[in-house]
């Protein structure tokens, strides 16, 4: 019996062995005719894959993380390729409603509104567009901050897998920045920048500020963008007549055209168009600004609200979901979570605007400023162990 399945599997393991050998020549040709571009990423993906059952410690995070490691990584290529897209965008819309504003509504103001309500929308209007203007600019240009590539004294909390660098407390590794950020909330396609440390303050005033623009364009144009709607549709429904066919001979019998007389006055009073073109466009205009500025303003307002939410918490975009996990953790176990960058609601709001004292609500809050913010990003005890760290 043991000669015989001898016998009977040699001649099996010799099949295999010869169906082995072919697909590994079929596998060598194939290779050879791949093109490398084609041939790195077959080998990133297997990669990832590989990283599915690469040792014991591996969780539904880590399976989730390296199956939507290709989604991240377009994201990532996407995002960095058109950042200066998005950055025109801010400006041309902007620069757009800025200019219906001038030259629409300004000369409507000035001739219909009382001496208080002309001065009033004048200077709110240019204070909002400097404290936008300022805001922006001052956000995409300002660095968020970076952690020492050197060796420091500064105490850290990990080592980034990629930078190969100390990390110290609150930063985060960007993939589009290629860098680790200090106090990084998240990367902005609008800025084409970070937010982080020493920027996070620009952003946030330039949400507020714009969503307070787009609130007050929205408001008070509003009986304009009614008036402009309906005369727009009315100019449609002309034209839809004026696009009928003269009935002449006939009709005359008939009583259904009046005689030569009255119809030429007729024609004559149709045909002068009751609106001009510079009307058009400007009813045109009045509903593009209301229809642009209140989109945003739903839009950019709830990301406003998100933002204050946070500071309030005294924690970041990326901090959130981290503390949100934490405090899970600690629940089944009994114990509550504190957020250890937390000083208090007020508190937060002021280490966050940098408010040292009661002036400072107007020239640090409500008017341009470029002071730097409490810190240098590397350390987090600025005020511990006290209630109230600045009388205000």
């Amino acid at each position: 019996m043991k000669s015989k399945g001898g016998l009977n599997m040699h001649p099996c393991s010799s099949v295999l062995h010869l169906l082995l050998r072919c697909m590994r020549g079929c596998c060598r040709h194939t290779r050879s005719r791949v093109p490398r571009r084609l041939r790195r990423h077959v080998s990133y993906i297997r990669l990832i894959f590989k990283s599915l059952y690469f040792n014991s410690l591996t969780n539904s995070d880590v399976v989730t993380d390296s199956i939507l490691e290709p989604v991240f990584w377009m994201v990532e290529v996407v995002t960095r390729w058109f950042g200066m897209v998005f950055v025109f965008l801010v400006v041309a819309l902007t620069s757009s409603v800025v200019f219906i504003a001038y030259f629409c509504l300004l000369p409507l103001v000035l001739h219909t509104y009382s001496p208080g309500w002309m001065i009033w929308h004048i200077c709110y209007g240019h204070w909002n567009l400097v404290m936008i203007v300022f805001h922006y600019y001052k956000a995409t240009k300002t660095p968020p901050g970076y952690p020492p590539k050197m060796k420091t004294d500064v105490p850290f909390v990990s080592v980034c897998k990629k930078c190969i660098i100390p990390k110290p407390a609150r930063s985060h590794h960007c993939g589009i920045c290629k860098t680790c950020i200090l106090k990084m909330d998240h990367h902005c396609p609008w800025l084409n920048n970070c937010v982080g440390h020493f920027n996070h303050r620009y952003f946030f005033s330039f949400c507020l500020f714009l969503t307070l623009g787009c609130m007050y364009c929205s408001v008070s144009g509003r009986h304009l963008f009614i008036d402009a709607y309906n005369t727009i549709d009315q100019l449609k429904h002309l034209e839809a007549e004026k696009q009928g066919v003269p009935v002449t001979g006939i009709g005359l019998l008939i009583g259904i055209v009046p005689s030569a007389g009255v119809a030429g006055k007729a024609v004559q009073e149709v045909s002068q168009p009751p609106y001009t073109y510079k009307d058009r466009m400007f009813h045109k205009s009045v509903i593009y600004m209301w229809v642009l500025t209140s989109t945003v303003s739903v839009a950019l307002g709830a990301l406003t609200l998100w933002h204050a939410l946070l500071i309030t918490r005294g924690e970041t975009s990326i901090e959130r979901h981290i503390n949100g996990k934490e405090a899970k953790r600690l629940a089944k176990r009994g114990r509550v979570y504190r957020n250890p960058f937390s000083y208090g609601k007020l508190n937060n709001w002021k280490v966050f605007f940098g408010v040292e004292k009661r002036s400072h609500w107007l020239t640090r809050v409500l008017l341009p400023s470029g002071h730097a913010p409490y810190g240098d990003g590397l350390t987090w005890d600025i005020y511990p162990l006290k209630k109230d760290m600045m009388p205000v």
